[in-house]
């Protein structure tokens, strides 16, 4: 559908999303897609009734957080939403790279894709209460939090304050859709020999951004033509069979989920684990995961060596080679991995060609 890009009514939009919402129960994303607006058009369409734009202060305003109270932070991409229930705590960023590493709430930020904010005020009509929503620059969300407790909902009243932006119009300039991934390299481009050492000598997870851009090979381009020790590919079920079998095994795992602005990260135990239609869900009290896998075009199974031996995770992709989400065995910086998590992935995913070099 295409998305409305000129001057808004801010008032005719709230009445076509008060339609919708007394015609059926709607979410505010999938409310912005029916009447062709982006979400951060319809949200700034509150501006005066029931919400603020805020000042683009980014890292004050999440430090503004810390300690705050109890909140729900949600972060999303087209294929998965992650909603963890905690603190904001050990906030700190370094120049447009901001960290959230509590033991509950635990985000990699980058501002750099942030360009509105807005604090939301829904509690008088049933919705979801008061929030704080940015968007990117398209006017997708990028990062939501949602105040659940007394201490929270006052760190909202404050923010709301401290932060007013001059501007309270209702309307939100954005600019055109998120360009899709360049199309990879052909392979006979590349050079497959040295990716393929350079991966074996890999010393850290994070260096294997740095080792991609270094030989321009794009993310699911390399996990093809690695070593099979390294990367091979599995079912798109992948994301259920882990999460049945780390709920069955009472197995602690990291669930990474993102967008280009925010990696939102859950470390602990799932429970309750509920397909629903094309959804894989957890539903448990502190931490939700919906994850559509008919939106799965690509799973794998990936190793990468560090200093602490072989990290293994399962990464899903969309069509478009977009990440949907990693999933990890739950450890800590400088020590191994668990060897509970490699033998979850080698039963519920094993590799049935082999070994190829």
């Amino acid at each position: 559908m295409e998305i409305i890009r000129g001057v808004i009514d801010p008032s005719a939009l709230r009445g076509r999303w008060q339609q919708l919402k007394s015609e059926r129960k709607v979410r505010q994303r999938d409310a912005a897609r029916e009447i062709g607006v982006t979400e951060g058009q319809l949200v700034a369409s509150l501006c005066s009734e029931a919400a603020v734009r805020l000042d683009a202060k980014f890292p004050a305003l999440i430090a503004a957080l810390e300690h705050g109270g109890r909140t729900m932070a949600l972060t999303r991409n087209e294929a998965c939403v992650h909603e963890r229930i905690g603190v904001y705590e050990d906030v700190s960023h370094s120049g447009p790279v901001g960290l959230v590493v509590g033991p509950d709430i635990d985000l990699r930020i980058f501002y750099s894709q942030w360009a509105a904010a807005f604090a939301v005020d829904e509690s008088h009509d049933g919705g979801p209460g008061r929030s704080l929503q940015f968007f990117d620059r398209h006017g997708e969300a990028v990062h939501k939090i949602y105040m659940r407790d007394d201490t929270a909902r006052m760190t909202w009243e404050r923010v709301a304050a401290e932060f007013r932006a001059a501007d309270q119009s209702g309307t939100l300039e954005v600019e055109g859709a998120r360009k899709a991934l360049a199309a990879p390299k052909p392979d006979e481009e590349i050079d497959i020999a040295g990716f393929r050492d350079a991966w074996a000598g890999l010393q850290d997870t994070h260096d294997f951004f740095g080792l991609l851009k270094r030989y321009g090979v794009a993310r699911t381009q390399a996990l093809r033509i690695a070593e099979r020790r390294f990367a091979y590919a599995v079912p798109a079920d992948a994301p259920a069979r882990v999460l049945h079998a780390a709920a069955e095994r009472d197995a602690p795992i990291m669930v990474f989920v993102g967008n280009p602005g925010c990696i939102q990260i859950h470390t602990g135990r799932v429970k309750n684990v509920k397909p629903m239609g094309p959804w894989i869900n957890v539903m448990d009290p502190d931490f939700n995961l919906h994850l559509r896998q008919d939106l799965v075009a690509d799973a794998w199974v990936v190793r990468k060596p560090t200093v602490d031996g072989i990290v293994t995770s399962v990464e899903m992709f969309d069509a478009q080679g977009e990440l949907i989400a990693q999933f990890f065995g739950a450890r800590k910086p400088g020590l191994p991995e668990k060897p509970e998590w490699r033998d979850l992935v080698d039963t519920v995913l094993p590799d049935t060609v082999g070994t190829r070099q």
